[in-house]
């Protein structure tokens, strides 16, 4: 992949634009009709509930007290209905008001209904966990809070549980806090956990967005050749039709007529035009081994021409089971190109004097490798490489070392040039495997099938 493309995508992802989509601010996508009709659910399952243990049960249950709490629900929906923007997406701070208040409310009606007593409390995890999945971090953090702080709140404070008439329920002190104790993890830990999810799907999202836009970006540029194609055939007939009254103007003309030089430079810049109409409108594969289909190995040539300058060697190979290696031929496709540019910048950039390149080419696949001789892949990260956003290196004694790095330092970046080289390669039907090597240095290697069809378009 270009260096040039991957570094502005990645500075967009960095935040180096005007203006950036932050991770964050990506996951501030709660529409007020979602809030709306879980609050709506919500108010039929606590009404259900209470309606169930005053008639159903007998037990003693503050009906109107707990019908009250409830009905404050009822009116914050029936006012936001009334909201001509319920089907839009709502500012973080808006929907953190709103989750506060529905975890509030939950903590009223828990607290006339036994506190702690109530196995119901476990429903104060769902306001943290749908802010959590939700909303950027700072306005979930504060919906959080208030879930822990409210089931601290029912710790201390709680009317009696509903029971049977004449009876009372009251747990041992012990499981009442070894119960808040499980709230409070619970809570934690389920927020924590939507939190990372949503923001690993959200990731992936972006990541595989910047994916599209490279492509859409390389098939526009792809498409310009066809426009000047044409153009160039439009453009043909009018300035020939210049260029024979030019000459004829030419030859009317004698050498000493002040027009003559006029005339003359008429007809040669009418030439050039044509010139280069006709350098246009020539078929790609004549004027750019680049396009169309190319040998492998010019191919590879073309991936490393862009890094040339970069004081490191370029080993380039290409071996065939038949033994005629001369012979094979990719056709040109943006996907290709981005990939293997993308893997051999990365290679190169971590290389302490060589990075080698070699397409091996079966009867029934094609295996192309890309490796480098420096410090190889971290340990650490090796698991989760080609995952947006997640890049580490080691810095060799040999390699060039940025301000502020020292030989055995890891490098560590956002992984998404990676990523789209790795998804580039795997929209195709590579199989892209990457580790260490056991002489030093890191691989990278895309394997294809070449039946039942030629992935590659491979002429043997």
């Amino acid at each position: 992949m270009s260096g040039r493309t991957l570094n502005r995508l990645q500075a967009f992802f960095n935040g180096d634009d005007a203006a950036p989509l932050t991770l964050t601010e990506g996951r501030d996508h709660l529409r007020l009709r979602t809030l709306v009709l879980l609050r709506w659910l919500a108010i039929l399952g606590q009404t259900g509930m209470v309606l169930l243990i005053a008639y159903v049960f007998g037990f003693q249950i503050r009906l109107w007290t707990c019908l009250a709490i409830i009905m404050a629900s009822a009116w914050l929906n029936l006012v936001l209905t009334l909201n001509r923007r319920n089907a839009h997406r709502m500012h973080g701070w808006e929907a953190a008001i709103q989750l506060s208040f529905d975890a509030l409310q939950l903590t009223a009606l828990l607290g006339v209904t036994g506190g702690l007593n109530n196995p119901f409390c476990l429903m104060l995890v769902a306001p943290a966990t749908v802010a959590a999945a939700n909303l950027p971090t700072r306005f979930a953090l504060p919906v959080i809070g208030v879930a822990i702080a409210s089931a601290f709140g029912l710790a201390f404070w709680s009317l009696e549980l509903p029971w049977l008439p004449g009876e009372s329920f009251e747990l041992p002190d012990i499981y009442r806090y070894g119960f808040l104790s499980a709230i409070i993890v619970g809570i934690a830990f389920t927020a924590g956990y939507a939190w990372q999810a949503a923001l690993e799907s959200t990731k992936m999202e972006q990541a595989l967005s910047a994916t599209q836009a490279v492509l859409e970006k390389e098939h526009r540029l792809s498409a310009l050749g066809g426009l000047a194609a044409a153009a160039a055939h439009e453009l043909g007939t009018p300035l020939g039709t210049i260029q024979v009254v030019a000459k004829e103007m030419l030859r009317s003309l004698k050498t000493t007529d002040p027009l003559y030089e006029d005339a003359q430079l008429l007809v040669s810049q009418s030439q050039r035009c044509r010139d280069i109409l006709k350098s246009l409108s020539t078929k790609p594969e004549q004027r750019d081994s680049v396009y169309d289909e190319i040998p492998l190995k010019t191919f590879l040539e073309a991936a490393a021409a862009p890094y040339a300058a970069s004081r490191r060697k370029f080993e380039i190979s290409v071996t065939s089971e038949d033994g005629d290696a001369d012979s094979l031929r990719i056709r040109r496709r943006p996907e290709w190109l981005h990939a293997v540019s993308a893997f051999v910048e990365n290679a190169t950039d971590f290389a302490r004097t060589t990075v080698f390149l070699s397409f091996d080419v079966t009867r029934s696949f094609v295996s192309l490798t890309i490796e480098d001789d420096g410090a190889g892949f971290s340990p650490d990260i090796l698991s989760r490489l080609g995952e947006p956003y997640i890049s580490s290196r080691v810095y060799g004694e040999d390699d060039e070392l940025p301000a502020g790095k020292a030989a055995g330092q890891s490098h560590s970046g956002m992984g998404l040039g990676f990523f789209i080289a790795k998804t580039l390669c795997e929209h195709t039907g590579a199989t892209v495997t990457f580790g260490n090597r056991e002489e030093g240095g890191a691989y990278v290697r895309a394997l294809w099938r070449r039946e039942p069809v030629d992935i590659l378009s491979i002429d043997v």
